[in-house]
């Protein structure tokens, strides 16, 4: 499922519910998403997952009561606030961006517990983040999967609903070719004037920047999913 192409792969959507997630889940569920089990990572922060062919939106947040979990996530709003690129080499993302003039952090392994064939597994993941954003209002960085078999598995991603896959993400920005660009730097593509906008296209999926006066802060306002019959249809956050 997860194979190497000429472009990015866009790898997940993290919705923001800081330490509600236990009282949020449920409007997932009722939705007819399977969330995955409740997993702490080993910085941590907690989260579900709804699995889709090829990426999956993360509900991320930290322990009910408690302080924010990891200094990067401390002030993040709630609802749809991060974009997570796939790597296949962590380290060669790592000099690529810092070759670009970006300012990020030294590779570091992420580390959660899974149920796989019945049985407790660590997943792994190598992450590239940024020591500063590359642009304000949208949380990014990249993740390699060193242990893809504990996310896509058949089980999470069969859901009531149907739901099978992400197919777009819509921003919105005063200035949308600038912030389309900026992305596109990041993902190592080409942006695209489109329609109303500005288009970063993935090798997965495509992020549409709608060109916004009133969105002085560049902000992430829709995912758009694919259910198994064709129907397209927003994610409703609840937030």
């Amino acid at each position: 499922m997860l194979h190497s192409v000429g472009h990015t792969e866009f790898d997940h959507a993290v919705v923001m519910v800081r330490d509600r997630l236990d009282a949020l889940a449920p409007h997932f569920e009722r939705q007819g998403f399977h969330l995955s089990d409740k997993a702490v990572h080993n910085l941590g922060s907690c989260n579900r997952l709804i699995v889709l062919e090829g990426t999956y939106v993360e509900l991320l947040g930290w322990p009910e009561g408690a302080p924010p979990a990891r200094k990067e996530i401390a002030d993040s709003p709630f609802g749809l606030e991060a974009l997570v690129f796939r790597t296949y080499d962590a380290d060669a993302t790592y000099e690529r961006l810092k070759a670009a003039g970006f300012a990020v952090n030294p590779v570091q392994e992420l580390t959660r517990p899974a149920m796989l064939d019945g049985q407790e597994v660590q997943a792994r993941f190598h992450t590239v983040r940024f020591a500063e954003q590359p642009l304000p209002g949208i949380r990014m960085y990249f993740c390699r999967h060193l242990t893809p078999e504990c996310v896509w598995s058949p089980e999470l991603m069969a859901h009531p609903n149907g739901a099978r896959s992400l197919l777009r993400i819509d921003a919105r920005a005063a200035d949308a070719r600038a912030v389309a660009e900026r992305l596109a730097l990041v993902a190592d593509v080409t942006a695209e004037a489109a329609s109303g906008g500005w288009d970063v296209p993935l090798a997965n999926l495509r992020i549409h920047v709608q060109q916004d006066a009133t969105a002085v802060t560049p902000v992430l306002s829709t995912l758009t999913l694919e259910n198994r019959d064709g129907a397209h249809y927003t994610l409703d956050t609840g937030l």
